[in-house]
């Protein structure tokens, strides 16, 4: 019974930081890389940013390249997606996945003034 559950999302103005969470369970967390993605209306889920088990690698989509940082805290089962600098087009739906786990709930991140 992999499972996630991301929170942490809401509206925040262009230019704005945001800060979102991932808890894990049912599953040995540690042993799994995490990647975050995304979903836009009308659009495919994308990859946002990816971290490897023990948290030393990570990767980014160009879109979000300087802007995100993606990190993981393997005490807690958490792992984290740190948003700065927040345009219109970062508007979707975030989801945490380990590649074994179902889809989470999601949570709705809006850049909008």
């Amino acid at each position: 019974q992999a499972q996630v559950v991301e929170s942490g999302g809401g509206l925040v103005q262009p230019g704005g930081s945001l800060t979102l969470s991932c808890a894990a369970s049912g599953f040995s967390f540690s042993s799994y890389s995490m990647r975050w993605y995304r979903q836009a209306p009308g659009k495919e889920r994308e990859v946002v940013a990816w971290i490897d088990p023990d948290g030393t690698s990570t990767s980014y989509a160009d879109a979000v390249k300087g802007r995100f940082t993606i990190s993981r805290d393997n005490a807690k089962k958490t792992a984290t997606l740190q948003m700065h600098n927040l345009k219109p087009e970062d508007t979707a739906v975030y989801y945490c996945s380990s590649g074994i786990s179902d889809w989470g709930p999601g949570t709705q991140v809006t850049v909008s003034s």
